[in-house]
């Protein structure tokens, strides 16, 4: 066996320190190779989101597996992934500011850097930026299909910004990018679906605008995990953003066609520190180890557990009598949301049959800027 920190490779689950982010490299495996069979039937091609797992190998992994390239949210992710060896990147947000600027066109001597955008001055900034250093960038315009974040307004905005970035030097028009974030968490199929293709066709109309008054539209960008089969299967949809799929997490389980489609990766190990009453179960994993804005995590298929608050450093539960752990004793716990769960890791600790095969840095984590 070898050592990796403090842990030995091949040991049991078990003999894992705590707490620990677990990733279950079967399920992992099995989930990117379902959502590239997806794709395999269908025109758009995927490039999955970064901003989940943070970890250059499983970018690797999607990759081969068919993915086009790599979706990041921040500067900083794509920095990583490009020094990790990938080449075809999409930044999903706008790089605002000299320094990011600066940062954005110095990364792309290095890969093929596209960008999205929503106002006019940023398009000439990024112009003066890329010219100066003898770049080209893509430039998606960001559409609001809904979401009501960032993105243009529909109309005659998107028609401004695709006639100045098309006349900027260093910069090449590839298309437009919206998300139907609004849209994703929706449980029922056919309402997700109806609710979802209002939003594509919002990006659908701007296309066609954008078309007909002489402006090609190469890429047409969108999509979650939650929306994966309904955005990417619309015939004009070039490119889908999912990120989730890959390690899956508790809240997606109830969203009819995602949660039984996709099997939840991630766990997190923790030990049983307390037991000082008989219905009351603390543990040494609390709010710097998982998340809950959205719900608290779950036990991993342990019946009559119930995590009833979360602190810094424990978590506190109610058992009932069915429920056998003392103190000392392991169990796993499922993140209600992977992507915030995961960056606060360092390291994933990847298991295979219930033996640790390997660890991986989170290479990307806390890369916000």
């Amino acid at each position: 066996m070898k050592s990796n920190g403090n842990v030995f490779i091949g040991v049991d689950i078990n003999e894992i320190d705590t707490p620990a982010l677990l990733l279950d490299l079967d399920i992992l495996e099995a989930n990117i190779a379902k959502m590239a069979d997806f794709f395999k039937g269908v025109k758009a091609e995927l490039r999955p989101h970064v901003k989940t797992h943070k970890t250059p190998i499983i970018s690797h992994k999607q990759i081969e597996a068919g993915a086009i390239g790599m979706t990041c949210a921040k500067l900083s992710e794509a920095e990583v992934m490009v020094y990790s060896g990938i080449r075809d990147i999409l930044i999903a947000n706008q790089i605002v500011g000299r320094q990011k600027i600066a940062r954005l066109v110095n990364l792309a001597k290095h890969a093929d850097m596209m960008v999205a955008v929503d106002n006019p001055q940023n398009v000439d900034d990024l112009s003066a930026a890329a010219m100066t250093k003898g770049v080209i960038l893509r430039i998606l315009i960001e559409v609001d299909t809904g979401l009501n974040r960032c993105g243009v307004e529909t109309g005659e905005a998107v028609l401004n910004l695709a006639q100045q970035i098309s006349q900027a030097d260093g910069l090449s028009f590839a298309g437009l990018m919206g998300y139907e974030g609004h849209c994703v968490m929706i449980q029922n199929r056919a309402e997700r679906e109806r609710e979802t293709l209002k939003s594509v066709q919002i990006l659908v109309d701007m296309k066609h605008l954008l078309e007909e008054n002489g402006f090609p539209v190469e890429i047409m960008s969108g999509g979650g995990t939650g929306t994966y089969d309904i955005t990417g299967s619309h015939t004009e949809m070039t490119e889908i953003q999912a990120g989730s799929y890959a390690t899956m997490d508790t809240q997606y389980r109830s969203i009819e066609g995602i949660g039984d489609t996709f099997d939840c990766a991630l766990s997190i190990l923790t030990t049983v520190i307390s037991c000082p009453q008989p219905d009351r179960i603390v543990t040494d994993a609390g709010m710097k180890v998982m998340t809950q804005e959205f719900e608290p995590p779950q036990p991993k298929n342990i019946i009559g557990l119930e995590l009833v608050s979360l602190s810094e450093e424990h978590g506190k539960f109610k058992a009932d009598a069915s429920v056998n752990l003392k103190v000392g004793d392991k169990f796993g716990i499922l993140p209600t949301h992977g992507c915030t769960t995961i960056n606060l890791h360092d390291k994933f600790y990847c298991v295979r049959n219930g033996k640790l095969e390997c660890v991986w840095e989170i290479s990307a984590r806390g890369k916000s800027q």
